[in-house]
Formats: structure tokens, C-alpha cells, sequence
């Protein structure tokens, strides 16, 4: 019997999980301000009016993103990361090879945000665990076991 986990698409998210998506944001905006230089050079070549536009909106996006990466414990921190993959998206409008970058990316923030909640999870288990005296009891914690769920136990039991 498979679990299923849905994403978390607002509010707070555990000390681990939150520090695996800032450290996803931070290598998101370098790439997307590389980006941007690419759009302006590719932009400037065809002689295009709007080279420094794509510039500067990409620099924005760029900075946005360690914005949002230094507001990922906070509530704000996850919509705002999910805005700044939306908008990685939308720039393949200018660049074609920000298909990639949002691929990558928005792959990576999937992960880290299911993953960083199992591990959260576990940590905050060992940790009742420790703290109750029951550590030698549980020695092999399920990352996927519930709240309140005995970290131990098989699903099914």
C-alpha cells in the first residue's frame, strides 16, 4: 500500500526542508542571471530595441530568486519560491534554454520539498524519541511514517 504525498504549495515549511529549497533558489538565480546575459546578447545581435529590457528583467528575476531563498523560513518563502519557478518558466519565452534551467530547477524544488519532509519527520521523531528515553527502542526510523505514527512500525501494522 503506497502513501501518497501531496505538494505543499504555502505555509511554513521544517528547518531542513526550508534549507534545501534556499540552497535550490541560490543556484536558480545564478543561472538565471547567466541567463540574462545570454537574452541580452542574443538580443543585441539580432538588433533587437530590447536588449537592455531582458537585461534588466533578468537580473530582477535573478535577484528575486536570493530574495525568496533568504525568505524560505518565513510563510511568505514558499509561494514565493513557486512564483520564481513559474517565472523561470516564463522566461523560455525569451531564452529557449531556460526549458532546461526550469526542467532542472523545478525538478530539484519537487524533490527537496517531498524529501526535506521526510527528513523532517525523522528528525523530530528521533528527537521525541531521545528526549523520552526511547532511543535504543526505535533505532530505525521510517522517513515516511506519520506524526504520531510509531516511527518503527511497517505500514500495514
Amino acid at each position: 500500500m503506497s502513501r501518497r504525498t501531496s505538494l505543499q504549495l504555502t505555509g511554513p515549511v521544517g528547518t531542513f526542508t526550508w534549507r534545501m529549497l534556499a540552497t535550490v533558489l541560490g543556484g536558480q538565480g545564478i543561472v538565471i542571471l547567466l541567463g540574462a546575459l545570454v537574452a541580452r546578447a542574443t538580443a543585441s545581435a539580432a538588433g533587437s530595441p530590447h536588449a537592455s529590457t531582458y537585461l534588466w528583467g533578468g537580473v530582477a528575476l535573478g535577484v528575486f530568486a536570493f530574495v525568496v531563498a533568504g525568505l524560505m523560513r518565513t510563510p511568505l518563502g514558499l509561494p514565493l519560491g513557486w512564483v520564481v519557478q513559474l517565472l523561470t518558466w516564463a522566461s523560455a519565452l525569451v531564452v529557449p534554454a531556460m526549458i532546461g534551467v526550469g526542467l532542472v530547477f523545478t525538478g530539484l524544488w519537487v524533490y527537496c520539498l517531498l524529501k526535506g519532509r521526510q527528513v523532517d519527520v525523522m528528525m523530530a521523531q528521533r528527537a521525541r524519541a531521545a528526549d523520552s528515553g526511547d532511543a535504543d527502542e526505535w533505532p530505525d526510523v521510517r522517513p515516511d511514517a506519520r506524526p504520531g505514527e510509531r516511527p518503527d512500525a511497517r505500514p500495514g501494522q
